[in-house]
C-alpha cells in the first residue's frame, strides 16, 4: 500500500513544528520558509503557512456524536491508540470527542478519538480490534 499524501493550512510554521514534531511525535523531512513536510506514521503531510484560516465547523451525525466532517486522521492498532489516548489525555488534549468504543457490538467497531490542532484542524485517531474490519458494512 502506498502512503497518501495531504497538506492543510497552519498560520505559524513553528507552533506546527512543535505539534506536530513533539506533541505527536512526527519526524519533519523537507521544508521551507512557507511549508514542513511531516512523516505521520508513514505517510506526508504537509503543514502550509496560510495567513487567512478558514476552519469549517461542519459536523456530521455519527454514533450520537458530532464529528467535524473536515477532518484528517490515521488508522492504528489498537496497543498502539491505546498509548495515543492516555498520552494525549495525560497532555491535557481537549477532545471533541473523547476517546470510546464506537459501533460497539456492530461491524466496524472501532476505538476512535478526535481533536483539534492549534489551527483548528481536526483530527482522528482510530483503531479496531479487528483491522478487517475497517470496511465492514
Amino acid at each position: 500500500m502506498q502512503p497518501f499524501h495531504l497538506a492543510f493550512p497552519v498560520s505559524d510554521l513553528e507552533k506546527a513544528r512543535a505539534f506536530y514534531g513533539d506533541v505527536l511525535s512526527c519526524p519533519e523531512g523537507r521544508s521551507s520558509p512557507e511549508w514542513i513536510d511531516f512523516n505521520f506514521y508513514g505517510h506526508q503531510i504537509v503543514a502550509h503557512l496560510c495567513h487567512t484560516m478558514n476552519s469549517d465547523v461542519s459536523r456530521s451525525e455519527v454514533d450520537g456524536h458530532g464529528v467535524p466532517v473536515r477532518h484528517f486522521g490515521l488508522v492504528m492498532t489498537m496497543p498502539d491508540w491505546e498509548v495515543m489516548a492516555a498520552r494525549l489525555k495525560a497532555i491535557g488534549t481537549k477532545f471533541i470527542i473523547e476517546p470510546y468504543i464506537r459501533f460497539k457490538g456492530e461491524p466496524g467497531e472501532q476505538a476512535t478519538l478526535f481533536f483539534l490542532d492549534p489551527f483548528g484542524n481536526a483530527i482522528e485517531f482510530k483503531a479496531f480490534q479487528n483491522p478487517l474490519s475497517l470496511f465492514a458494512k
